[in-house]
């Protein structure tokens, strides 16, 4: 087992040699060792590893410390190599590096054992059995593989009739004509993934003219490492996991000098798409009314409702719709039988729900020839199918109800069909899962676009949430976006559409408006933090609205932090501000200037023995002796003190004021 949650194991009453130091070392079965690992024994270090020290201390087998750089042994396994060998014979005072190589070199020098290297490599499917990407250079002598000499590289893929397997089965390189290697050998037919290019070129961004090597030796110690690395988590195990282990090739070669290719990594999370899920089939009924007791008339309560007519195959219709439900007339009881579930394709929902006529064109759909119930999450749907005119209508909706009576609660979910014995059933669920074109939920951006712009899209795609978290999307959220874009936009053309903005001096608040956006923004922008910049830029733009701020000093930096958010807005906006000849991505930073953002005044809480009676205002550059005469002075004590005297006043300097009585 891989996981030790209990210990089990037992004592064979045998016992190794240890080939260093000739002690016996005794032998125990457990079920913790993997049978795959190795030969399926192991040396057990209970000092280092926690699976051993749970069975050590299980058994009452002593934990002597290896190194003496472990701590609390007493608690746990210590894991650390750090620190120098303790307790260890031969290695004792040597580092873990220096001691591997003392041991294999005193092995093999006893004749006891060999050095050997295992390489464990992460099989991502490198080769691909299609015709686009990078030949693989390999070519096939008496059914070996061989390397094609560096002299004939590059290789070119060969013209082909169709790019699709042959018939017999073989990738699309197989259909071209006398493509060999020196005209008898045989190629490699398949191809490099599409990250093969991709897992070196940004090795070729340093020096891409340079006709002898990948890249120069000057270039790479100039440019070095990537500063960035940012990728999605499934990106990771493709073009991640290649570009490092090309590199790390390159740098056995000599070819390259650092460590790692790159100096940071982000895996940004995945867009998650909420489907709608939807099991259609028949209906199978109990054969009449259930029978009740006044115990157990209860049908469902309103909470109960989804939990188990969504998830479970069953559905309770009455045969009546008389509000009080008689003890004995539960209503008929009918599951579903033969169930699909599938995806509902996304055009039929609204932001992943469907309204009547996506019902209808749904199951127009499926091309289905019944009277039909549409089981939705606040109650059910009753449509009659028209076999006229091939077409579904809308009979009748029954929502979920909550009902009383002496007895019990039940749920009102009104009558079924007496036109139609079997109804097809539909029964939907939401389900928030990955955007995948196999589940129907893709969201087209260009259809967002046409309707809210491509800057709405950015903005929304950074405001859902932290760049690392997985994010579920929601269409109907981009529209408060688009509302936000707009008023922005009305900062500088407020009424009839003319630009309004003037060269009038900028208030303190706008000022401090203004720099708090600076100053965030700028931090923001260094931790990735996306979502808390438009957030900001919300906040910012709804305090200058109030201000009725259309002002050259404030809107004019304001626009160069929103443009590397939302940059057509910006340029345009650039533009109509004077700047015809040059884009806004060219122009600086605006400065961050603190004092602007220097409270005068602080608004103190003032408390009778702790409790908040009053709030009063002070300038910020009050000290705690006049903060504490003020309020001596003042009407609090007459107001609140019951005429108490005052033992003292505790003044928190930016905080609270405490009087004491």
């Amino acid at each position: 087992m891989a996981d030790v949650k209990t210990v089990s194991g037992v004592f064979t009453g045998a016992y190794g040699l240890n080939p260093v130091n000739n002690e016996p070392v005794p032998i125990w079965l457990a079920d913790y060792v993997l049978a795959g690992y190795g030969t399926g024994a192991v040396m057990a270090v209970p000092s280092g590893d926690q699976r051993d020290y749970l069975f050590a201390k299980h058994f009452d087998l002593p934990i002597p410390a290896i190194s003496d750089a472990q701590k609390d042994l007493d608690q746990q396994a210590d894991p650390t190599k750090e620190g120098r060998y303790i307790n260890s014979g031969i290695v004792n005072g040597l580092s873990y590096k220096e001691a591997t190589a003392t041991l294999i070199a005193y092995l093999e020098d006893k004749g006891l054992g060999k050095g050997k290297v295992n390489f464990r490599l992460r099989d991502a499917i490198f080769g691909r059995q299609r015709y686009w990407g990078e030949p693989i250079p390999i070519y096939y002598k008496d059914g070996t593989a061989y390397g094609v000499a560096e002299a004939d590289l590059p290789l070119v893929l060969p013209e082909i009739d169709e790019y699709k397997p042959t018939e017999t089965g073989e990738p699309p390189l197989g259909r071209a004509k006398d493509w060999k290697y020196k005209g008898q050998y045989e190629f490699e037919l398949s191809t490099m993934p599409g990250w093969a290019g991709s897992s070196w070129y940004y090795l070729r961004y340093m020096d891409p003219h340079n006709a002898d090597r990948f890249v120069s030796e000057e270039a790479e110690q100039y440019w070095g490492q990537v500063d960035l690395y940012m990728g999605g988590a499934e990106h990771a195990t493709g073009h991640l996991l290649y570009s490092r282990f090309w590199y790390m090739f390159l740098k056995d070669l000599g070819l390259v000098t650092h460590s790692e290719p790159f100096q940071k990594l982000i895996n940004q999370g995945m867009i998650l798409g909420v489907s709608e899920k939807i099991k259609r089939g028949g209906i199978t009924t109990s054969g009449g009314t259930a029978a009740a007791s006044a115990n157990n008339a209860h049908v469902f309560t309103k909470g109960e409702y989804y939990r188990h007519v969504m998830s479970n195959d069953l559905i309770i219709v009455y045969t009546s719709a008389d509000v009080q439900v008689p003890i004995g007339e539960v209503g008929t009881i009918a599951s579903l039988a033969s169930t699909i579930e599938t995806h509902v394709p996304i055009q039929f929902t609204d932001n992943n729900t469907m309204n009547v006529s996506q019902m209808i064109d749904y199951m127009k759909w499926t091309k289905e020839e019944r009277h039909a119930l549409f089981v939705c999450e606040n109650g059910f749907h009753q449509f009659a199918f028209s076999s006229e005119d091939q077409g579904y209508h809308h009979l009748n909706f029954y929502t979920v109800t909550d009902h009383h009576n002496e007895h019990n609660r039940t749920v009102m979910l009104g009558e079924r069909s007496s036109e139609e014995a079997s109804p097809a059933l539909f029964k939907t669920r939401p389900e928030v899962e990955k955007m995948s074109k196999s589940k129907y939920n893709v969201v087209n951006p260009d259809v967002l676009i046409d309707k809210f712009g491509a800057d709405a899209l950015r903005l929304y795609e950074m405001f859902l949430g932290p760049l690392e978290q997985f994010k579920p999307w929601n269409t109907n959220g981009i529209s408060g976006v688009a509302t936000f874009l707009k008023k922005f936009w009305r900062l500088f053309h407020p009424e009839d559409g003319a630009l309004a903005v003037t060269d009038e001096p900028a208030s303190p608040a706008e000022l401090k408006a203004l720099h708090r956006v600076i100053q965030k923004v700028a931090q923001d922008i260094e931790k990735f933090s996306f979502n808390t910049s438009v957030s900001t830029f919300m906040i910012a733009v709804n305090e200058l609205t109030a201000l009725g701020t259309h002002k050259r000093a404030i809107l004019e930096p304001l626009v160069i932090l929103l443009s590397p958010f939302a940059p057509h807005l910006a340029e345009e906006l650039w533009e109509e501000l004077g700047h015809a000849s040059g884009s806004i991505s060219q122009a600086a930073y605006p400065e961050f200037r603190e004092e602007y953002l220097v409270e005068a005044n602080v608004t103190y809480p003032v408390a009778l023995n702790g409790k908040v009676r009053d709030q009063r205002q002070f300038a910020a550059t009050a000290t705690a002796a006049e903060i504490e005469t003020a309020i001596l002075e003042s009407d609090f004590l007459s107001r609140f003190g019951e005429g108490k005297a005052v033992k003292k006043v505790v003044v928190v300097p930016g905080r609270m004021v405490n009087v004491v009585v």
